[in-house]
């Protein structure tokens, strides 16, 4: 059993990155790491993020 999972992150429908979490992070868990991520943080650009979509175990989508 895995401790981390590996998550995809898309910014306006585009992979722009990926995230490592605990396997039993919840979702404001989640949302905390993604929009921590250096990448992230390059391509939201100060944007107001608009959505914020999880979906556990598979990927994240921020919509600005």
């Amino acid at each position: 059993r895995q401790d981390e999972i590996d998550l995809v992150v898309q910014i306006n429908g585009k992979l722009r990155a990926q995230i490592r979490v605990p396997a039993q992070a919840d979702k404001a868990a989640i949302e905390a790491v993604t929009l921590a991520d250096a990448t992230v943080q390059k391509f939201i650009a100060g944007s107001p993020v608009k959505k914020l979509v999880v979906v556990p175990g598979k990927l994240v989508n921020v919509v600005v």
